[in-house]
């Protein structure tokens, strides 16, 4: 199993050495081969790597109208964003500290990227559909998740998957968020005309000053890690975020869209142009809280498609976890021999109550990130990490002007890195056994092509079990891991489904 770090010990301390009393013995620290400075520094990193969603969602959901022709909450495309953001934050905040009090385990929740989109264009813009109506969705699915969860099911299905697979999806969460990290600091871009699909940088050459203060930031990481340089991953995205503030200052370089959201900049910086802020404190505003309907959308929608459309949250949502954890805790090194994290019951139970609170919180669903591997690959294994990536979600319910200073290019070296780290955990899969081989490489594959962890691990479910019946060993696959193959055989083709039943 790969070390997420070189500054980082690994989990060999005994039970009997730990402390069993204050924060130490309550998280289970020295116990899992950590200190209190690297589970805080780990929850930092954590933080300023996936910060982005608090600008991100309200740019998604909060820039868009109904199927009624109405904004989040009821106001204008600003207010709309400033509620989004404030509730974004807010939910992520509490729900993160959740996760850390609950299951202390590393782990981090905003509100999904993938899902929010969906939400926002597959949902609330159906005709009549109003944006209370599609949260009240989330709420639902959110709810049958935690059934699941408290019936053991969802637990039944992640033990009957094997542990190469397991390993097979933390190398492809890997490459996944290695891609993430790539295309948001504008080093990878799509061509948009002509066969191939991705080119580097603008028209094949890398163009810009944001460009370099990313490569920049990589190779500063880098080479902090091999010299062992504690803080590493930190350290890189606040001097990368010091570099672009000036950089821009004497640049005056600009982002990459304009004030109506138009595309004008591609040299310009991604997500946040890097200014010091006016003021640094705002007063929150969540007056979106409550603001859902439980059954609204099935009178406006009908019965079968508003059905449908909770099963393909409820799948996306159910995998996406299961995935999550087991990269994060692959590397940390908390996984037992099985592939199976500590507290497993607790984490799945924490990020399913964090759905039905995305979908009151009127943010969209709510989700575990894997972005939290990069506070991992900063030392963090235990639940303290997720209290201070927790705390500075609540802080940033305030700070907002602050949180918008950090550019793609600042933040996303640390993604590239981790997904490194992550990768190493190939060599855990038996590449001549064809049988477990080629289900693990489709995974491997398909997450970061596809942009989507869900297809990455269906793929190689439902390959992993045709292989075994083609070869006669269908009794060797766990019932579970059949139906669960089956269903994703209608999450694949569920547009063909719906459009036989004529919804």
């Amino acid at each position: 199993m790969a070390k997420s770090s070189p500054t980082s010990k690994p989990a060999t301390a005994s039970a009997a050495s730990a402390p069993t009393s204050g924060l130490d013995g309550f998280f289970r620290i020295t116990e899992r081969g950590s200190t209190i400075p690297r589970e805080i520094r780990g929850g930092l990193v954590t933080f300023f790597t996936m910060a982005y969603i608090v600008v991100l969602n309200p740019l998604i959901i909060g820039t868009q109208q109904d199927g009624t022709g109405q904004f989040l909450g009821g106001g204008d495309i600003v207010k709309a964003q400033t509620l989004v953001a404030a509730g974004t934050a807010l939910v992520a905040g509490v729900m993160t500290l959740l996760m850390g009090v609950v299951a202390n385990y590393p782990l981090a929740l905003a509100t999904g990227l993938g899902l929010n989109a969906f939400v926002t264009f597959g949902i609330a813009k159906l005709p009549d559909m109003t944006w209370a109506d599609a949260m009240g969705l989330i709420v639902i699915e959110g709810v049958i998740i935690l059934v699941l969860v408290l019936t053991g099911f969802r637990q039944a299905v992640f033990r009957a998957i094997p542990a190469e697979l397991k390993t097979a999806i933390s190398v492809g969460i890997g490459l996944f968020i290695t891609i993430i990290g790539l295309v948001d600091a504008g080093f990878i871009r799509r061509t948009g005309t002509g066969p191939v699909p991705v080119e580097l940088g603008i028209g094949g050459t890398l163009n810009g000053w944001p460009s370099l203060v990313f490569v920049i930031g990589v190779l500063a990481i880098i080479l902090m890690m091999v010299r062992k340089v504690k803080g590493a991953i930190l350290y890189g995205i606040v001097g990368g975020t010091v570099l672009a503030i000036i950089v821009e200052a004497i640049g005056n370089i600009g982002g990459q869209f304009d004030a109506t959201g138009k595309f004008v900049n591609p040299a310009g910086w991604g997500l946040n142009v890097p200014t010091l802020p006016k003021t640094i404190v705002e007063v929150p505003d969540f007056s979106l809280l409550g603001n859902f309907s439980i059954l609204g959308s099935f009178s406006k929608i009908g019965v079968v498609a508003a059905v449908l459309l909770v099963f393909t949250l409820l799948l996306a949502d159910f995998f996406d976890t299961m995935g999550t954890m087991v990269a994060v805790g692959a590397e940390g090194g908390l996984l037992d021999k099985n592939g199976n994290p500590p507290n497993s019951d607790k984490i799945l139970m924490v990020d399913s109550v964090a759905a039905i609170a995305g979908g009151v919180g009127s943010v969209s669903s709510n989700t575990s990130y894997i972005e939290s591997a990069a506070g991992v690959g900063e030392g963090a294994r235990t639940g303290l990490a997720s209290v201070v990536t927790g705390v500075m979600f609540l802080f940033a319910t305030f700070l907002a002007p602050l949180v918008k200073v950090v550019p793609y290019e600042a933040a996303t070296p640390a993604l590239v890195v981790v997904g490194f780290l992550m990768m190493q955990q190939v060599k855990g899969i038996d590449w001549d056994d064809l049988e477990i081989a080629i289900p693990a490489f489709l995974t491997i594959v398909l997450m970061p092509f596809t942009y989507s962890i869900t297809a990455g691990i269906g793929a190689g479910f439902v390959v992993y079990t045709l292989i075994k019946a083609a070869r006669g060993k269908a009794a060797q696959i766990h019932p579970l891991l059949w139906t669960v193959s089956v269903l994703f055989v209608i999450y694949f083709a569920i547009t063909p489904i719906k459009e036989l039943l004529g919804v």
